[in-house]
């Protein structure tokens, strides 16, 4: 390795170290605050390292808030909302592959335009049509109008294109029809892809905010991200209380993200590319 080759590596690690630390220091500072007291945290002699150990506030964060139920309402509304959009996608990818019907290409026009509609644009409509069912404050007026993930049919529907025609030929001359196809032979080449598109959804979904903050006006109904607030509300400015709060929030994304990194790293590449 020639010496300015080594030079080049030297400043690209030295910039990525701190790159790495300046995005690091919120999460870290967040820590630190979480386990002051709160007279410590406003204290003017608080420094940046940790010089004591308290965890009183993660104590009121799980047993005198509703943390434990915005935990079930994300986990079960995240869970849901995963599952239904895979199945639907991964269907709806299918037909418009591997079937002939009459709107075909009008159906893959539709969804490839919905990109061009931001989600905002239909907050209204889509509040008014939860209203009108009966489905605010409730797990179904969360999940509804999150099942829209155009994304997942697109990928879908490139890996069902790619898959080699005489493979479904031979499914169909042994007897085989859609559904034999469909899950029992190309589910099972798709494994990759549909844990790929599984996480970086659940992750999506798990960190929505501005959806179930409109849909959702009980506090006992309320998912993490919507939740934290109202710690702020109920308590004013407790700063430790709120950043263990935020910590034990982004505690099972941030394990999901260290299991399953590489997968999420393959779903966000998916993703980008498609919208590329």
């Amino acid at each position: 390795m020639t010496t300015t080759r080594k030079i080049e590596n030297t400043v690209l690690t030295a910039i990525t170290l701190v790159a790495g630390a300046i995005w690091i220091f919120p999460i870290y500072w967040a820590f630190v605050t979480s386990i002051r007291t709160e007279s410590r945290v406003v204290s003017e002699s608080a420094g940046l390292w940790p010089d004591e150990l308290n965890l009183s506030s993660y104590v009121d964060a799980l047993f005198n808030t509703q943390l434990i139920n915005w935990y079930i309402n994300s986990i079960a509304t995240a869970v849901i909302t995963t599952a239904v959009v895979l199945v639907t996608g991964m269907m709806c990818a299918y037909a418009i592959s591997q079937m002939r019907f009459p709107g075909r290409r009008l159906l893959y026009g539709v969804v490839l335009a919905s990109f061009m509609v931001p989600t905002q644009a239909l907050v209204v409509s889509q509040f008014i049509l939860m209203n009108d069912m009966g489905f605010i404050n409730s797990w179904a007026g969360i999940i509804l109008p999150q099942l829209i993930v155009p994304v997942v049919i697109i990928v879908y529907k490139q890996f069902f294109d790619a898959v080699p025609k005489e493979m479904k030929e031979a499914v169909v001359l042994d007897g085989g029809g859609d559904y034999t196809l469909l899950f029992k032979v190309y589910l099972p080449l798709n494994w990759g892809i549909t844990t790929a598109l599984g996480i970086i959804t659940f992750i999506m979904t798990w960190n929505q905010f501005f959806w179930p903050f409109l849909v959702v006006t009980t506090e006992d109904m309320m998912t993490i991200p919507v939740g934290i607030t109202q710690v702020n509300d109920a308590f004013g400015v407790a700063y430790a209380r709120i950043m263990s709060v935020a910590l034990l929030a982004a505690a099972p994304v941030v394990i999901a993200y260290l299991i399953f990194q590489k997968k999420v790293t393959e779903a966000v590449m998916i993703s980008s590319g498609v919208k590329g």
